[in-house]
């Protein structure tokens, strides 16, 4: 399985196998701290191999250097189809409110698959 696509964004959705994204990013920038940021979407797309279909299980985890950020685990279960081609796609599509940020600093978002970790990206929180 390959990761396509792992992002944070202001708003996605998913209808019918497309996927749309808006407002990519990776940085947040906060006049004050603590700060609340109203709402994000994390998005994945997965490709999985004819060899792969099956179900599937997920988890996405944030990971603070300094602890200054916590969010519950998300977590589920990926049924993994093909339509006649070698491959097939899995669209994660999460949105998340009111994240709140004790200080400037990183937190990694961490996906895990059939409990092992597939990749990660960071979120930087910047003062500005």
């Amino acid at each position: 399985m390959k990761t396509e696509i792992f992002t944070f964004c202001d708003f996605a959705q998913e209808n019918s196998g497309k996927l749309t994204i808006v407002g990519t990013f990776d940085t947040i920038i906060a006049r004050n701290f603590p700060c609340i940021h109203p709402q994000l979407s994390v998005v994945i797309r997965l490709r999985f191999d004819l060899w792969e279909f099956s179900n599937h299980s997920f988890r996405i985890e944030t990971r603070a250097l300094d602890n200054e950020m916590n969010m519950d685990a998300i977590s589920g279960n990926i049924e993994v189809k093909g339509v006649g081609n070698a491959t097939a796609v899995s669209h994660l599509v999460f949105a998340i409110s009111n994240l709140r940020f004790r200080s400037s600093g990183v937190v990694n978002f961490v996906l895990y698959i059939d409990e092992k970790e597939l990749t990660s990206i960071p979120l930087y929180i910047r003062k500005g």
